[in-house]
Parts: C-alpha cells; sequence; structure tokens
C-alpha cells in the first residue's frame, strides 16, 4: 500500500525518539496504535497521545523484564482472586473477539508522582520504568519495588515471551520494533480512536494523519517481515 512506509524508515524514526503508526491487521482488531519509545516520551507526547490517538495510553513491555520483575497478566490475578471470590470466575473465562487474551498487567504510578494522571505526572512513570527496564539486570528490580506504587495510572502491557511467533498484538509489534531498533525493549502505545464515528480510526483516515504529520505508517505484516529476513 502506498501510505506504508519501509520497516527500515520506521526504525530509524524510533532510534530518533519519534512517533511510529502500526496497523496489526484486518483480520485481527484492524486497529492503529500510535507508538513511540518509552525511553523517549515526555509531557508533550502525552498530550499528543491523548488528544491525537484518543484510546487507552498503555506501556508495553518485554516479556522478560516481566519475568524478572515477577509480573504476570491481569488475568492470572484475577484467576488467584476468584478463587476467594467465585463471581470473578464468568468475567475472567471469556476470550477476546479478536482471539486471545489482553496482554494487561498492573498498574503503576512512581512515587515522586502526585495524582499520576497529568500528562507530566505518567510521562514520569513511563520514563521511569524505562530506566528499570534498561537497568533490569542490576538494579531495576530493586528500584522498581522501591519507587513505584499500585493501583495507578499507567497500564502495563506484557508482551508474549517468543513475541510475533506466539501473538501477533500491538503489544508485541511495537517491542518487536525496539528490539529491531536495539533501544530498550519498553514502547508506549495508544489506539488511535474516530470521534466522528465513535469507532477505531480507519487505515485510510490514519494515512491520512500519517501524511499530515509526516510519520510513519507500518503494516504488522513488514514488522513480521523484517524478523524473518
Amino acid at each position: 500500500m502506498k501510505h506504508v512506509k519501509s520497516i527500515e524508515h520506521a526504525i530509524r524514526t524510533i532510534r530518533e525518539g519519534k512517533f511510529i503508526l502500526i496497523h496489526d491487521s484486518e483480520s485481527r482488531e484492524n486497529e492503529v496504535d500510535m507508538v513511540k519509545p518509552a525511553q523517549y516520551i515526555n509531557a508533550r507526547d502525552i498530550a499528543t497521545m491523548r488528544r491525537d490517538a484518543g484510546g487507552l495510553i498503555c506501556l508495553a513491555i518485554s516479556g522478560e523484564i516481566a519475568s524478572k520483575l515477577n509480573l504476570i497478566f491481569m488475568h492470572d490475578l484475577l484467576y488467584l482472586a476468584s478463587k476467594n471470590n467465585s463471581s470473578l470466575s464468568k468475567m475472567i473465562s471469556s476470550i477476546a473477539p479478536y482471539g486471545d487474551r489482553p496482554s494487561f498487567s498492573i498498574t503503576i504510578n512512581h512515587i515522586d508522582t502526585f495524582t499520576g494522571i497529568t500528562d507530566k505526572d505518567r510521562a514520569l512513570t513511563i520514563t521511569k520504568m524505562a530506566e528499570v527496564c534498561s537497568d533490569i539486570d542490576n538494579y531495576g528490580k530493586h528500584e522498581f519495588f522501591k519507587t513505584f506504587r499500585s493501583p495507578g495510572h499507567v497500564h502495563l502491557l506484557i508482551a508474549a515471551n517468543e513475541l510475533l511467533k506466539e501473538r501477533s498484538g500491538h503489544t508485541e509489534l511495537s517491542i518487536q520494533l525496539m528490539k529491531l531498533a536495539n533501544l530498550v525493549p519498553t514502547a508506549v502505545i495508544c489506539e488511535m480512536l474516530d470521534s466522528e464515528t465513535g469507532g477505531a480510526l480507519t487505515v485510510d483516515k490514519a494515512m491520512e494523519y500519517s501524511s499530515r504529520f509526516n510519520i510513519p505508517l507500518v503494516e504488522s505484516l513488514q514488522i513480521k517481515e523484517s524478523c524473518v529476513n
């Protein structure tokens, strides 16, 4: 498709700390997410994502890092809770319409935030979490439990351990790109919504946004193919 930039261009863009757009596929969510490396996020970026994308601003991290932090998926936490609250069982047993379980884990705030929801607070939580992840084999784990609290206002997403071999969500797509760019495997992602239709922004409209603001839009197939080559 003519609007899709090369994967190499997308990788160069995120290495520069800029936004890209990722479309998963028509056979899955058929959504476009705004994505940026977590290590480069700032308050202005959070404002852009909530204004121009409008979905849920989340922080995706690799499965390896999540394991080192002893983080688990929210549906597993709820399953444990359901042993003492049977009414939760039915809520956590269903699969999403697009075919798999969501990648949500816990929500966090950094201890230096106030409410946690402002643009600067969320940016602080995200950048501090990126620092934890970049130092995960040294003091990162200690810093995580020392300097974050939960629940908070930043939703953590855990990527599948085998990434795109296991799951093809925006969580895995974004983390795969971070790895291809040799960046910390953490990414801020947010679904692009359409306030006129009340649904997800179409790929055509995302293409227009991509062209207007010179933000690369890439397809999941391009990312998958880059892992094979």
